[in-house]
């Protein structure tokens, strides 16, 4: 089955260019293409499986869709679109809950390695705005919440980025075994989502 996508992006000349691609490519279906983020709440109950938005966009910003967003699917990848990779912007976009972000000079060339990445239990980000995320927050107490070694290290690589995939490989175990160690992270950690674990992590400085 494809994957249906929501794209959300005020230039039109690269919002059509973004609707070429996507159609061109095998396995995904792009299901809507606006110009601002007011639509967004009409498309959640369909379910999308992939979400493109743009951070600056009039009407509601990206940063305040993704909030929509997160109020009823905590699951639906998120990546947002953004001309700079040193913007305030999408730090903010990352804490409200987006899975990661694509700078739009590299749209082209690296759209469905961000789309597969991300699909596959990663978050695409630069080391930038990873640094940017680990020091606004590194004054945070400290609580390792009894993680095991194991689990500190699976909840250390999830934050980098890695997909369940990479995680098994560098780690040795098998993806089950990735499962069930991210499932007692979340249990002890009291989120429900990468993207709440990773939040609560870096937040509390446990990676």
């Amino acid at each position: 089955m494809a994957v249906s996508i929501l794209l959300f992006e005020d230039n039109r000349l690269l919002r059509e260019s973004i609707e070429g691609l996507i159609k061109l490519q095998p396995g995904f279906d792009l299901c809507g293409a606006y110009e601002n983020a007011l639509a967004i709440r009409d498309h959640l109950a369909s379910g999308p499986d992939l979400i493109l938005m743009d951070i600056d966009m009039p009407g509601m910003n990206g940063i305040e869709a993704v909030k929509v967003v997160r109020q009823q699917n905590k699951a639906v990848p998120i990546i947002m679109l953004t001309v700079f990779d040193d913007n305030n912007h999408v730090f903010e976009a990352l804490q409200a809950g987006a899975s990661g972000y694509l700078l739009k000079k590299h749209i082209s060339s690296k759209l469905f390695d961000a789309m597969h990445e991300v699909l596959d239990g990663g978050a695409p980000m630069s080391p930038v705005i990873a640094k940017m995320v680990i020091d606004s927050l590194q004054k945070s107490p400290r609580n390792d919440y009894q993680l095991t070694p194991r689990e500190h290290e699976v909840l250390v690589r999830l934050s980098q980025g890695n997909s369940y995939k990479m995680i098994a490989a560098a780690s040795g175990i098998s993806i089950d075994t990735v499962r069930t160690h991210i499932k007692k992270v979340y249990e002890k950690l009291h989120v429900h989502s990468q993207t709440e674990a990773v939040s609560k992590a870096i937040q509390e400085r446990l990676v």
